[in-house]
């Protein structure tokens, strides 16, 4: 869902005036987002470098849905008094102050929390344990919660109170190790992350990764990747989508553990080395430019084909799902003949030898030069290169 209208935030000024920023590095790629929270950011972002964008958030963050279990856990903290907090996200820990706030048990929590030995999952959980008036004695290395568990169990916890701020969903297996270790586990969800209500959005999502109508989607938590593949799974496209991330659209993660099920999964998303929102964009937009966009030489100038978009000359055309998967799977083959097999195997669905000749006619209607596509007698088809 496009984001537009309002003044431009200083945020966006400043991107707009960095180096490297192109009003049209994006244009004619398609990108899907699949986040609630923050997602204004990452669309406003993509179409401000020119991509068209789809947005459909696989889940939603909500609050628990009775604060009645987060005040019976904040009175478990304060009465374990727990010798070490995790803090594993900003958004958690304000969350939880101010429910603890809201319950009349600010006070006494904060009293506890100073006493306990605090450690930070990343930069932003730092920032909320310091605006909250506490001190943290320690960041993961990785930004994740396996590090963060990593960290603390440098020590030895046997008999100690460890609280652990959840992030969105209870992360059994880190919750074992410090069991196992001989810790006692007070965990507290602030906050849960479900599959979101609109789950027609997600479904027509789906459908144009699978159909080839995106050329990237973004992902930001691990449980929006899990729900997408479980919704995938209700309707009988889960191998579809998932086959599509492994070949044609590039699947961006937002950092490791986001990235976890898409691994799980054989699909290789592209990670930045910084687990940042800016990050991803960057590295979405330098590799999209780098290894999406593609130009050849022909008799009759320069071709480039960038996401859906057929640029030659001055003269730029959009093509459906079908016509650009034939056309990539030509344009890949450098001026090479690619036979009707191939290219019936290029496209979602099935196509006969008849088929694929009708697709290849409507094919030269939609580019700008019909005779960018030149038949070989028996054998397929293929682009005229300039020798």
């Amino acid at each position: 869902m496009p984001v537009t209208g309002g003044t431009p935030s200083a945020t966006d000024a400043a991107e707009q005036s960095a180096p490297g920023f192109r009003p049209d590095q994006l244009e004619g790629f398609r990108i899907g987002v699949t986040s609630d929270r923050r997602s204004e950011d990452l669309i406003s972002a993509f179409e401000r470098r020119g991509a068209e964008v789809t947005h459909a958030p696989t889940i939603r963050m909500t609050g628990v849905s009775d604060d009645t279990v987060l005040v019976d856990e904040t009175r478990a903290v304060i009465d374990a008094r727990p010798d070490v907090l995790l803090a594993t996200t900003s958004y958690g820990m304000r969350r939880w102050l101010e429910a603890a706030d809201a319950a009349g048990l600010g006070d006494d929590l904060m009293d506890v929390l100073a006493e306990a030995r605090i450690l930070v999952r990343g930069p932003k959980a730092r920032g909320a344990v310091r605006a909250a008036g506490l001190d943290d004695h320690g960041m993961s290395e990785r930004e994740t919660t396996t590090s963060l568990v990593d960290l603390v169990l440098k020590t030895d916890v046997r008999g100690q109170s460890v609280a652990v701020q959840l992030h969105g969903f209870t992360d059994p297996e880190q919750l074992h190790r410090l069991e196992s270790a001989g810790a006692r586990v007070l965990p507290v969800a602030p906050y849960r992350w479900t599959k979101h209500e609109d789950s027609a959005r997600v479904i027509r999502l789906i459908d144009a990764v699978c159909c080839g109508s995106l050329d990237a989607v973004t992902f930001t938590s691990a449980p929006a990747v899990e729900a997408l593949f479980a919704t995938a799974a209700e309707v009988g496209r889960l191998d579809a989508l998932q086959g599509a991330f492994r070949e044609n659209v590039v699947a961006a993660a937002v950092g490791p553990v986001t990235a976890a099920p898409l691994v799980e999964a054989q699909i290789l998303p592209i990670v930045p080395d910084r687990f940042r929102m800016g990050a991803l964009i960057r590295l979405l937009c330098e590799h999209l430019e780098q290894a999406s966009v593609h130009r050849l030489e022909t008799e009759f100038g320069t071709v480039e084909l960038r996401g859906r978009t057929v640029v030659l000359g001055d003269r730029r055309v959009s093509l459906n799902p079908v016509p650009l998967a034939l056309f990539r799977a030509l344009v890949e083959a450098g001026g090479h003949t690619v036979s009707r097999d191939a290219l019936a195997r290029s496209v979602p669905g099935t196509l006969d030898d008849h088929a694929v000749d009708v697709a290849v006619s409507r094919l030269r209607q939609a580019l700008p030069n019909g005779r960018l596509v030149s038949t070989v007698i028996k054998r397929g088809y293929r682009i005229p290169v300039k020798e």
